[in-house]
């Protein structure tokens, strides 16, 4: 049984590298934990913190004593990401460990553990929609297809007028408000970069929503529902609608 699982999964990883390399990185990035040099995605190609950025960097810097300089690895990976339009090549990974002071190994180590870094290119709007149990339920596959069909893309590719991409992502914590998206813009880089939260959508809404993207609108992030006050019940609260009564404990002064 084992043996036919593993030639199983051998085939699987050969028919990966039989893809062209962009697919390759692709395919590689969340399933696989190695690189893959491509034209775009090399060592030797230069990386920089723009100017702007680097006083973010010192700023990033000083929150951590100078001797943990590697605790700062997560919010300049975030930054070199929000930089080079949503994703990370290899050489910003390096630029950050040259930052930090560490081998670039302690830089992969976390790039390639959260899946909140992208190691493949993304659209300028990447959307995440989420998977877990209670928006699974609540109808998020059809939230899936529907933003599939209408970009005309499978999940992790890129519309050929590189707007849009599609993701999955795992518990948004906000399951009361379930099924919901996650917009991360990069339109802008670093300096307009957002991440909102979209909750209680439709197939019908989420294609609104890249609509507006589209033309450059910025919808109102939240819950979609006009019957919803944020995470409250719909049409209102139906309990609590007084003061409660103070809770019960002993006279302290009688002791």
């Amino acid at each position: 049984m084992l043996a036919r699982l593993a030639a199983k999964r051998l085939l699987e990883i050969r028919q990966v590298f039989r893809q062209p390399t962009s697919q390759v990185t692709r395919s590689l990035s969340t399933a696989l934990n190695y690189h893959l040099d491509s034209p775009d995605n090399k060592p030797d190609l230069p990386w920089e913190f723009s100017e702007a950025n680097q006083s973010k960097v010192k700023e990033i810097l000083s929150y951590y004593p100078s001797n943990y300089k590697q605790s700062a690895v997560i919010p300049l990976l975030d930054l070199a990401q929000q930089q080079n339009g949503g994703w990370l090549p290899v050489s910003a990974m390096n630029a950050v460990a040259k930052v930090i002071e560490v081998a670039p190994i302690r830089v992969y180590e976390v790039a390639t553990f959260y899946s909140m870094f992208n190691r493949a290119k993304v659209g300028k709007y990447h959307l995440l929609v989420c998977g877990t149990t209670p928006c699974m339920i609540r109808g998020s596959r059809d939230i899936e297809s529907a933003l599939l069909d209408h970009l005309g893309v499978k999940r992790g590719e890129v519309t050929k007028d590189g707007l849009f991409s599609v993701g999955e992502m795992e518990c948004m914590g906000c399951c009361v408000n379930a099924p919901m998206i996650t917009v991360a813009d990069y339109s802008n880089g670093s300096e307009g970069y957002t991440y909102n939260y979209f909750e209680d959508v439709t197939p019908e809404k989420v294609v609104e929503i890249v609509e507006k993207l589209r033309k450059g609108e910025k919808p109102p992030h939240g819950t979609q529902n006009p019957k919803r006050i944020k995470c409250g019940p719909e049409g209102g609260n139906k309990t609590l609608l007084g003061e409660p009564k103070p809770p019960q404990f002993r006279d302290l002064d009688a002791c």
